[in-house]
């Protein structure tokens, strides 16, 4: 069994929010509910392909926020992204690279989703301090 790590960051690479998801739940279910929970308003929302959902668009236009999400291959009407604006996903990407700095968080020691859920609240919490 694997756990998928789902993150909110700020403009900064800090953790804003975590979720944990069994591995074999798609991506997009939970992106909506972690999107759907914050103030978008104004905002670039930065996702790659495995959050480019109808319903997540459609979220992120009645919160009036600007999707930076690639579109999907077998979508038949490819929407245009800022792929500049794309390149500053690596923020996300760096965050998870600080957090497997953590062994425990690397190779999943906990064997309860509490007990994991808590040692990563830690990790997040020393990043913003560092």
């Amino acid at each position: 069994m694997t756990t998928k790590i789902h993150a909110l960051v700020d403009a900064l690479g800090n953790p804003l929010c975590f979720r944990l998801t069994p591995g074999n739940q798609a991506d997009c279910t939970i992106g909506y509910e972690m999107l759907a929970a914050i103030h978008l308003q104004g905002k670039f929302v930065l996702a790659d392909r495995g959050y480019d959902t109808d319903r997540i668009l459609r979220l992120l236009d009645q919160k009036q926020a600007i999707a930076v999400i690639p579109s999907r291959k077998h979508r038949t009407i490819q929407r245009d992204t800022d792929w500049w604006m794309y390149k500053e996903r690596h923020l996300v990407e760096g965050l998870f690279n600080k957090l497997k700095n953590y062994r425990r968080l690397a190779t999943r020691y906990d064997k309860l989703a509490t007990s994991f859920s808590a040692f990563l609240s830690l990790a997040a919490i020393v990043l913003w301090l560092a």
